[in-house]
């Protein structure tokens, strides 16, 4: 390799190259050097403006083997980001900074330039493309190599990990809390190299590197063919590649010249670019070794970008002489300037980025349909807007999966890892442009089924003999096709009337149950709806029970009602206590409505029928009578404590005595203490967390809960819990009947009405208001080759392969996990189909089906290119959560960890083409599974901070296992907008920026959700007319601290953040309350918790940290 080249007169990006005043950094001489930024563009949010973004040359490095390992060189003060808010090339992410960046003159000799990453381009999409590529991210180098030798020499900052030894996470979770790692004996601590310090060489140019890495032979480094010309985007200098920044908010680079001309060493030409999709580029993307395909889901790089021109450069003269590596200075510590010492991490912008797959996603794949028609089709990401066209298989927005493309054999899918589970949500809500699954009505012979099996009629049947028989596509059996059935078959084998039958061409259509699927053999009665209230000392006090009766009044006009129907056929009934119950009898006929007490409440029973459940149209007079009573006759009670489990119990028994199913609505507020069956005591201790005993916490304190519960399910009674706890309610043990019946739990701490009244009353209608399905029963039949094994969710089982569901509404989800029983076979693929039967809103027993095709496979690549992370996140979420309750966190939280390096180790040891062992690669469907599982690794249950209550962790944990995918993608990665950034006149929703404090401004404002909380951070330097806007005070001290509701202002600003903030909450299944957080307010804390990309306060690692963490737990499974 040359290390004597003669520098060119001007470097070659065109521009002079920026330098930041007051930094003198030794050359060779000790004369002061050339002062660069680490990197050619800003360290987090993108390119300086008009900088080009192409890597600088700079020296050519060894592969991680060799040299020194890199360390931190200081501790980051708690609190404080390793960042500083003007470090080294930073450029805030919003209006630029007030320091402003210089430029060298054109002369600067080449040598000072810094050490760049190396960047490779995506290539453009393709729906069913070759074998994926790979997301690198390099590790930092320990060393330069120069002519083979191995020079001991400070690293470049921003660039990530060494061998092993120098993972250790700067996290509370891993081993060497605070610094990187430690050294070797008798070996220097490299430095961290943040402001570009020049070593002594001469200036030189570095090796380009294309779809390779180089690793040096024993002898020493491989001699390095050397670039003419600048270098293009999508070139790169030797050393492992490391990422191409995320940008939010900068502009794109301006393309080189086309007619540059590059020679290096064979092999594949470079991706070409695209300039189809504008926008900014993509995570790095390619794994080394053979030219890599495109990846569906992903967008295309740069607009602008030139083509390679592949004709090789003139050769370069042999370097007359080698350099001593041995002689170079290496500056002492406390020589670095301040900023150096602490910046000794990966650059943020080099890893991969939710926000940027998000973006891509939805810029490739939002505009045409999704057709379902294809077997094996991954489909767009949750967090794309797009529409569905069934044409065989169920829409995702019923069931999503872990990969659609599943191991052929039991010992494929153990040694990847990779679970294989399916998240349904049988009666998820449509988008209006989409058609509800059809009503198909087969008479009094019932849907037709597999003899064998059981499975239901469904597009994958084949017919045969003419139509006269089917063999099941599940089982193969072969069966006879009814005579009233029958259709012949055209010239292809298909029925000609397979598109007049939803259930031959649709993958989800409903069936009418004939008498054969209902309880005791006869059809049932419509349900009932029964709401109990709390008239405690508590409850009256806080004014709850003057709310909600005032809110019931209207609220009972709105019960769930069936397609056209005038009114709802639901009847309802009313029940309130404390200690004792008291029933209501508000029968039509009676002037006023009348009270019975039932103060044996240990032996529970109903003391009326007639009149106690109620047509709401017959006896609304009565009803309404009674809700304004209700107030008046607690309002001076003393009573304090309450019963709860003989509540329950009375509602159950009211449905039984009424022969119908249905739903009981509890308003509870305090721990039930008084002299009852499932009567309760304060077990709230923390001493237990981070012990053995932890799981304790999570468990029920008592079995009455489990026991009811059961009965419940029985009679189709379930159950939605309202809480508004002052202090500790027990919520795991409260929980246990809402939970096994397949009801909801809201919690409303320290309830006060002027403040939490928007958001119980508008829960509360949405869950009165939801179609909901009754007395449920969902079965999960799968083809030959593998069957259900777990399932995680809101229900009950009384055997292993009945799910039942007391209720069921379009929020729910059952994840179903899978595994293999047999050889599967790539020609026929596997299939689903899950099979709900259930009653609905007017009583009409019902069959909803859904179906599914997978592909499957011998090649692990294939695996790893259909896997759909935010499912898996899902369910390892749901798989840890539930863990809890038998293991301690710690084990939970290990388990995790290794379960996820072994996923990437096998990608890394059997799919990615070799490469240095310093190199992270990560398939590019699964790029986000390392930010995505440390969110879930900080999560309150697995990770609590000091000001997580015991009910808290117990309440997420309940949320948390029920949640769809989309619900816990934005649950675990919160979604940052930037209100103040976008023109005002825009309607589209502000682009969102990535969950770090380094990503706020202080002169802007950000919105930021998680689907249960909503915030709006205001900056410290905002305009006076922003805040006079948005606020309608005069400036930003002035702004009321921890105000929730903005005030309606008619100005343009106010009614867009207002607007939006409507749009995100009629996205979520529940209210999100706003707080307004302003910057150094004592509720930043809170709003901190939630970017999680930073290292918590609790000990959780930062999205940096935990994914050295991870390189070093794939490097140790590897070797």
């Amino acid at each position: 390799m040359n290390v004597n080249q003669s520098a060119p007169p001007v470097p070659p990006f065109g521009q002079p190259q920026p330098v930041y005043p007051g930094y003198h950094q030794s050359s060779y001489g000790g004369q002061p050097g050339s002062t660069t930024p680490p990197t050619p563009c800003g360290a987090y949010n993108g390119p300086v403006p008009g900088h080009q973004q192409t890597p600088p040359p700079g020296v050519s490095r060894a592969p991680p083997s060799s040299g020194a390992l890199p360390s931190s060189t200081a501790q980051v003060p708690c609190g404080q980001s390793a960042y500083g808010q003007f470090g080294q090339g930073d450029v805030q992410n919003g209006p630029s900074s007030t320091v402003q960046m210089q430029r060298l003159p054109g002369s600067q000799p080449f040598g000072s330039a810094p050490l760049a990453p190396v960047v490779s381009q995506p290539t453009v999409l393709q729906p069913y493309g070759p074998p994926p590529t790979s997301a690198q991210v390099t590790a930092q180098l320990a060393g330069m190599q120069i002519s083979g030798a191995v020079a001991s020499a400070p690293l470049p900052s921003g660039l990530g990990y060494g061998p092993p030894t120098s993972l250790a996470s700067a996290s509370g979770s891993f081993p060497n809390s605070g610094l990187y790692g430690s050294y070797p004996q008798g070996q220097a601590p490299p430095l961290s190299q943040a402001q570009g310090h020049s070593v002594a060489h001469p200036p030189q140019r570095s090796a380009p590197q294309q779809a390779s890495s180089f690793t040096p032979p024993a002898s020493g480094g491989p001699r390095m063919p050397s670039v003419t010309g600048p270098l293009l985007q999508g070139q790169s200098f030797g050393g492992p590649p490391v990422s191409q920044p995320n940008h939010v908010s900068s502009p794109p680079p301006q393309a080189l010249h086309p007619s540059t001309q590059m020679a290096g060493p064979p092999g594949p030409p470079p991706p070409m670019h695209s300039s189809q999709q504008p926008g900014y580029q993509l995570q790095q993307n390619g794994s080394f070794g053979p030219a890599r395909g495109p990846q569906p889901n992903y967008g295309s790089p740069y607009p602008g970008a030139p083509p390679f021109s592949s004709q090789p450069g003139p050769p370069q003269p042999l370097p007359p002489k080698r350099l001593d590596p041995d002689a170079i200075p290496s500056p002492q510590l406390n020589e670095l300037p301040p900023q150096q010492k602490t910046r000794h991490r990966i650059d943020p912008d080099a890893i991969p980025s939710p926000i940027q797959v998000i973006e891509d996603d939805r810029n490739n794949r939002g505009s045409e349909p999704f057709v379902t028609g294809v077997r094996g089709q991954v489909p767009p990401l949750v967090t794309t807007n797009f529409l569905v066209k069934d044409q065989g298989n169920a829409n995702p927005r019923y069931i999503r999966c872990t990969s659609y493309n599943i191991p052929c054999t039991s010992d494929m899918a153990k040694q990847a890892q990779v679970p294989l589970a399916a998240v349904i949500k049988p009666l998820a809500r449509l988008p209006p442009e989409e058609v509800s699954p059809y009503i198909v009505d087969h008479g009094e012979s019932g849907p037709l089924r597999c003899n064998r099996c059981k499975a239901y009629m469904c597009p994958f049947m084949q017919f045969i003999e003419g139509g006269r028989r089917f063999q099941c596509c599940f089982c193969s059996c072969i069966n006879d096709v009814p005579p009233q059935y029958f259709q012949h078959l055209d010239h292809t084998g298909k029925r000609v009337d397979a598109y007049d039958r939803p259930e031959l061409y649709l993958g989800s259509y409903e069936f009418l149950a004939t008498v054969d699927y209902c309880k005791n053999n006869k059809f049932p009665s419509p349900p009932a709806f029964i709401f109990m209230i709390d008239v405690s000392y508590n409850a009256i006090r806080s004014g709850l029970v003057r709310l909600l009766c005032e809110e019931l009044k209207s609220l009972v006009d709105f019960l769930p009602r069936e397609g056209g129907a005038e009114e709802s056929a639901i009847r309802v009934g009313f029940v309130t206590y404390n200690k004792v119950l008291h029933f209501y009898n508000v029968k039509s006929s009676l002037a006023q409505p009348q009270m019975m007490v039932v103060s044996d409440v240990a032996d529970m029973f109903v003391p009326l029928l007639d009149g106690f459940l109620v047509n709401v149209s017959e006896s609304r007079a009565v009803i309404t009578s009674l809700l304004d009573q209700i107030p008046e006759m607690f309002a001076d009670t003393r009573e304090t404590e309450t019963v709860f489990a003989p509540v329950i119990q009375a509602g159950m028994e009211a449905l039984k005595a009424a022969e119908c199913a249905g739903k009981l609505f509890l308003f509870h507020t305090s721990l039930p203490i008084a002299e009852a069956p499932g009567k309760l005591k304060n077990r709230d201790d923390r001493k237990l967390i981070n012990t053995d005993k932890e799981k304790t916490l999570f468990q029920p304190q008592t079995g009455v809960y489990q026991t009811l519960a059961k009965e419940c399910v029985a009679q189709g009674c379930c159950v939605d819990l309202f809480l508004f706890p002052n202090q500790y309610v027990d919520v795991a043990t409260l929980s246990v009947v809402p939970q096994l019946t397949g009801g909801s739990v809201y919690k409303y701490a320290c309830f006060q009405v002027e403040n939490d009244q928007d958001r119980f009353m508008s829960d509360l209608r949405r869950d009165i208001q939801k179609v909901v399905g009754f007395d449920a029963v969902m079965r999960v039949r799968t083809s030959t080759g593998i069957r259900a094994v777990d399932f995680f969710g809101a229900f009950y089982m009384s055997n292993t392969t009945d799910v039942e569901l007391a209720g069921l509404d379009g929020d729910k989800t059952v994840t179903v996990e899978f595994k293999h029983d047999d050889r599967l076979n790539e020609e026929n693929g596997a299939l689903l189909q899950c099979a709900l039967l259930y009653t609905s809103c007017a009583g009409q027993r019902r069959l909803r089906i859904h179906n599914l095709s997978l592909n499957c496979c011998t090649q692990l690549a294939d695996l790893y290119r259909n896997c759909e992370t935010d499912t898996l996140i899902n369910y390892m979420a749901k798989f840890a959560y539930r863990g809890v309750l038998n293991s301690p966190v710690k084990t939970v939280r290990d388990t995790l960890i290794t379960q996820c390096a072994q996923i990437l180790a096998c990608y890394r040891k059997n799919c990615a083409s070799p490469s240095s062992a310093g190199q992270l690669i990560l398939p590019e469907c699964m790029k986000l599974l390392p930010v995505y599982l440390n969110c879930v690794l900080k999560s309150d249950v697995l990770q609590p901070g000091a000001e997580v209550t015991t009910d808290d962790r117990a309440y997420v944990r309940l949320l948390v296992t029920s949640m769809d995918v989309a619900e816990t993608n934005v649950f675990f990665y919160p979604r940052l907008l930037p209100l103040t950034k976008s023109p005002i006149e825009s309607t589209t929703e502000p682009p969102a920026v990535r969950a770090s404090e380094e990503r706020l401004s202080n002169g802007d404002i950000y919105l930021l959700e998680n689907g249960l909380n909503l915030f709006i951070w205001v900056g410290a330097s905002v305009q006076q007319g922003v805040v006079q806007s948005l606020f309608s005070v005069s400036s930003f001290s002035q702004i009321p601290s921890a105000l929730s509701i903005l005030p309606v202002l008619d100005n343009p600003l106010s009614k867009k953040v207002r607007g939006l903030i409507d749009s995100l909450r009629a996205q979520r299944s529940r209210y999100m309350k706003l707080i307004v957080v302003k910057q150094e307010d004592k509720l930043e804390m809170l709003f901190k918790h939630f970017l999680v990309e930073d290292k918590s306060l609790s000990g959780g690692a930062s999205y940096v940290d935990f994914l050295c963490h991870m390189h070093k737990e794939i490097r140790q499974l590897l070797s």
